[in-house]
């Protein structure tokens, strides 16, 4: 019993020894391994109003046609005066005869090149390679679904096979060309009866939009809005017209009209600038001259902004929610917790105290905490956006590790691996 009872104790000693060493090494490590960091990094704050706004622009309505319409510029396209904005069919016949002139335009072209080129010995392996690369580039583009060039890649492969057909295949001779020029003359002098182009009357860019604003609202306009008529056409259902080509956005410059507090809007200044926010598939922050401010209404202004730059990338917006950035604040973001503000009495040459406060974060530098001087530019729930004020080596900078908390912090701190 004897023995059994001293084997007992020991065990029980044993295990007061281990639990006493394990809060042991945990109080040691509380004490001396307590820092904590946060790294700091690069933040903008706006200083900016959130509102609903209208786009308006100089626009021409294209008209509508009877028949099977092929418009010919892309969405944003530039277009000249007197280039051809669609070609109109009157019926499939039509087209059809219209596809059939473009294939054997293109034929006649090539086996024209062909006849005029001397006797090739070495170009064969080239002109496999065009092929073969015009073959490539049409499949990536069909199995990405980019099909924005996929015609003009189609074409480029009918264009590799001929060349290669007509350089090294078939017979380039004066008989086939005289053939093919005989029936483009019957093809284009049918087409002629039922086929039609619209031309732009003038210069500009094109867009399938046609929403209704363009016959109530003109830049001329937006410089007269005040904030209840830029409410009455936000909240009007425009009438919008029926199978027209699209429209033609005749001049660079355009305009966003938007309605801001009347303290906000008091501060502004005609020729001026402002950054405007954008959102959607247009998400940019563009600058824009102040052209207009109205009088008040119910506390509200109307204020004109226009600009004449990214006109192509935004002919399909209109009605927009938009933020109006009045000021930008970038800074290091860092946690509340890590700025300190150090108060230092010191005497002036009249031997009077005079106290000064620093305000700066601790950072982790070389195993130690070093202070850095630093301005605070705005606030947000947990976090400050500060200016570093030092130079050179001391400045605070975007991945710098900022101690967020640590016991007894000070300049110079030997901080625990």
């Amino acid at each position: 019993m004897k023995e059994g009872t001293t084997i007992t104790k020991l065990v029980m000693l044993f295990l007061v020894a281990c639990l006493a060493a394990y809060f042991g090494v945990y109080i040691v490590q509380g004490l001396t391994d307590d820092v904590t960091t946060a790294v700091a990094y690069t933040y903008t704050v706006n200083d900016s109003v959130e509102t609903d706004g209208l786009l308006v622009r100089q626009e021409e309505v294209l008209p509508g046609y009877s028949g099977i319409v092929n418009v010919m510029p892309g969405e944003g396209e530039r277009v000249g005066a007197g280039q051809t904005v669609a070609v109109i069919y009157r019926d499939g016949d039509a087209l059809a005869r219209e596809d059939e002139i473009q294939a054997l335009t293109m034929e006649a072209e090539l086996l024209q090149y062909a006849m005029s080129q001397p006797t090739m010995t070495g170009g064969a392996g080239q002109l496999e390679d065009q092929v073969f690369r015009a073959a490539v580039d049409l499949r990536t583009s069909t199995a990405a679904g980019e099909f924005g060039r996929l015609e003009d890649q189609v074409l480029e492969l009918k264009r590799s096979v001929l060349r290669r057909d007509y350089t090294y295949g078939q017979s380039a001779d004066d008989g086939r060309l005289g053939q093919l020029n005989d029936r483009l003359r019957q093809l284009r002098s049918r087409s002629a009866m039922d086929t039609s182009r619209v031309l732009a009357e003038q210069a500009g860019v094109y867009s399938a939009l046609v929403d209704g604003y363009e016959g109530r609202i003109t830049p001329e306009g937006a410089l007269v809005l005040t904030a209840s008529m830029l409410d009455d056409l936000l909240e009007q259902e425009m009438p919008v017209p029926e199978n027209s080509l699209g429209k033609l956005i005749t001049a660079n410059r355009w305009y966003a009209v938007v309605a801001l507090p009347e303290a906000r809007a008091e501060k502004l200044a005609r020729g001026r600038t402002l950054l405007v926010g954008f959102s959607g598939d247009f998400e940019r922050i563009i600058e824009m001259r102040i052209d207009h401010i109205s009088k008040a209404e119910d506390g509200r202004c109307a204020v004109t902004l226009s600009t004449d730059r990214f006109l192509s990338e935004t002919t399909l917006l209109r009605t927009q929610t938009l933020e109006i950035i009045f000021d930008r604040q970038e800074g290091l973001r860092v946690p509340k917790a890590a700025v300190h503000i150090l108060m230092k009495e010191t005497e002036d040459d009249a031997g009077n105290l005079v106290q000064t406060t620093t305000t700066g974060v601790y950072a982790v530098v070389n195993g130690q905490a070093e202070f850095k001087k630093v301005e605070v530019l705005a606030e947000g729930r947990q976090f400050y956006v500060v200016r570093p004020l030092d130079e050179g080596k001391t400045v605070l900078r975007a991945g710098d590790q900022v101690i967020v908390r640590a016991k007894g912090l000070h300049d110079g701190k030997v901080l625990s691996e």
